[in-house]
């Protein structure tokens, strides 16, 4: 890799390999993301190298480890250039097969093809499958095209090019097209980048620092980690536009430590761009110097909060201070901070390279631009989508998701992670923007969104929400603290049948407080599923409260194990039971017993005469 020294160096150079990498040129690119490969996807590469080569296609064909392609639930797949073809679920023993058939006599392996679940259609092409097909890729658009370890890969699809014209316009003119954009930031909070920028540039002192939070920790959530995987040059690229804009010579990125592939694949692409001259002294000739460090976090939910990150990287606890002085004003180390997350980093490449009106097109007024989704729970296609804003939740849900498995009815999805909203059936058309979601009670957050069925109970829900933040709150407000443990407490006793409508009333002046007082957005937000929750499914509530009764069937305290006259006497349920409770003879009905029976379950999911009751 040469030493760039100036523009004119690096556009050469792109040139170069970009002749290399003719866009019809045949390529297997298999996706190498975290996903695809806790399915086996490395175990593809060996063997894909020793077919192509017994089939004489070695060097003819190039086979590229990549990023995360998104449709996880597939994985792990295999995509096939120029024809874009996809092939899901592809083990070691697929391989030979598919150079014998595809790469070598041109025809389709159907049988490793996409089939709808619904219509059981089969999908050649990756831009035909639905999944694909109503997306809109921009930050995830080059995940399946190169090789995240390859800085030739990012230079020849354009990389640092954004990073150039960004040194011709200068830092004013890059501040005013980020503010232009309307981009906002994806980390959860959805402050206008631009205005950000322009706040620390405008902080007095010259030592400014730049951060990237890459502290993802919503559970479910896996965007970040999945951008920096597969293109973290990208994120590298905004950094630098971003630093240049704002005066910073200093940058971080805080990573957290349960990413080791995210970690191995950013700390090689820091590398790579050091060795070439995109980061250090004196940047493409332009007199710009910056460099960055990788600091990796130890997974707590609040240093995700910026006060919090900033402590956490000058090695004090992770905890929340009070504001102001607001990072931009002094942070880390007492110097002006400004901190983006990943996503929202690996946009402004596009903004300044296609310009912000190009950007402003995409998406609503208010909320420009894309975003990423990780779309998880009971829905068909779960994976990484990445959508217009704007979108319906029900375009994310049926049309890109494939609705709602086994048939069953949507109930309700919740956006923003632990600290978002449920939003009911009722709700499934409204656009995602991040002004339309608060209003109804939700919030973007950082782009987790998790689908439930029927099967969902929603007081367990609320619950679960509950005990992950109470058990991440650093402990620092009484609020936070002790405010989401009692709140804990009193949904335990709505789910175990002892709440009253006193229960509800308690929990709604706790949350109130809760949402006032405390000292963070963790506290703040965490009431977000229980507000949600006893706005849109009180009658589910009041159930357990007045009738003690499930409508779910999920509380166990709730719910009781009979068995009808179904029963053949297969001896089947007695036979599985843990606890001994079910007793009976043979071709005889059987019974449980209420004082033993545990409520697992095992007799329901092994009862084939439909015989088990749960009411």
């Amino acid at each position: 890799m040469p030493r760039f020294s100036s523009e004119k160096d690096l556009e050469s150079y792109r040139h170069k390999v970009a002749a290399g990498r003719a866009p019809d040129r045949r390529a297997v690119a298999v996706c190498a993301g975290t996903g695809c490969k806790a399915f086996g996807s490395a175990k593809l590469l060996p063997v894909f190298e020793a077919e192509l080569a017994k089939a004489s296609l070695k060097g003819k064909i190039e086979l590229r480890a990549t990023g995360c392609h998104g449709f996880c639930e597939r994985g792990p797949l295999v995509l096939i250039f120029p024809a874009g073809r996809l092939y899901t679920k592809v083990k070691p023993e697929d391989v030979p097969e598919i150079v014998r058939e595809d790469l070598a006599g041109g025809r389709v392996v159907e049988r490793l093809l996409y089939r709808d679940p619904v219509s059981g259609k089969a999908y050649e092409k990756e831009e035909d499958i639905p999944f694909y097909m109503h997306q809109q890729r921009l930050v995830l658009k080059n995940n399946g095209l190169l090789d995240p370890a390859s800085l030739d890969d990012y230079l020849a699809l354009g990389g640092y090019r954004a990073l150039a014209k960004a040194f011709a316009m200068g830092p004013e003119k890059v501040l005013e097209e980020v503010k232009k954009s309307g981009l906002r930031g994806r980390g959860g909070a959805g402050f206008w980048t631009g205005r950000k920028w322009e706040i620390c540039r405008a902080a007095p002192g010259p030592d400014k620092v730049i951060i990237c939070n890459a502290d993802e920790g919503d559970p479910g959530a896996f965007m970040d980690r999945s951008v920096i995987e597969g293109n973290p040059h990208s994120v590298l690229e905004g950094m630098l536009i971003g630093a240049f804009a704002i005066g910073a010579s200093t940058g971080c990125v805080y990573i957290r430590q349960e990413y080791p592939l995210a970690v191995e694949r950013l700390g090689r692409a820091v590398a790579a761009a050091r060795e070439a001259g995109l980061l250090g002294e004196n940047i493409l000739g332009s007199g710009f110097a910056f460099d960055l460090r990788i600091y990796r976090g130890g997974g707590a939910f609040v240093c995700g909060e910026e006060s919090a990150m900033i402590a956490s990287i000058e090695g004090r606890r992770g905890v929340p201070r009070r504001r102001p002085p607001y990072p931009a004003q002094s942070g880390l180390w007492g110097r002006p901070t400004n901190i983006n997350n990943v996503e929202t980093w690996a946009n402004v490449p596009w903004i300044i390279d296609r310009g912000a009106d190009w950007y402003r097109a995409i998406g609503t007024e208010k909320s420009t631009g894309t975003k990423i989704f990780s779309l998880v729970g009971k829905v068909n296609n779960t994976g990484l989508v990445e959508v217009p804003m704007g979108i319906s939740l029900r375009q994310i849900v049926f049309d890109i998701g494939g609705g709602i498995p086994g048939g069953k009815k949507f109930k309700a999805v919740q956006t923003g992670g632990p600290s978002g909203g449920c939003l009911p059936a009722s709700k499934l058309d409204i656009p995602v923007d991040f002004d339309t979601l608060v209003r109804e009670g939700a919030m973007m957050g950082s782009g987790g969104m998790i689908v439930m069925d029927e099967s969902t109970c929603m007081v367990d829900v609320a619950r679960y929400f509950l005990n992950f933040l109470k058990f991440e709150s650093c402990g620092n407000c009484t609020s936070c603290r002790d405010g989401l443990y009692q709140l804990h407490r009193l949904f335990t006793d709505i789910a175990e049948g002892r709440g009253s409508e006193h229960t509800l009333e308690l929990v709604e002046e706790l949350a109130r407080t809760v949402k006032a007082t405390s000292l963070c957005a963790l506290g703040s937000t965490a009431v977000n599923p229980v507000e949600s929750t006893l706005k849109y499914f009180r009658e589910e509530i009041l159930a357990h409260v007045r009738d003690r009764r499930c409508p779910a069937k999920v509380c166990k305290a709730l719910i009781t194990y009979t068995i009808n006259d179904k029963c053949n006497g297969c001896t089947l349920c007695a036979k599985r039971c843990p606890q001994q409770a079910i007793t009976g003879t043979v071709k005889k009905l059987h019974v449980i017993d209420q004082k033993k029976c545990i409520k697992c379950g095992i007799c329901l999911d092994v009862c084939k005469q439909d015989a088990v009751w749960v009411e």
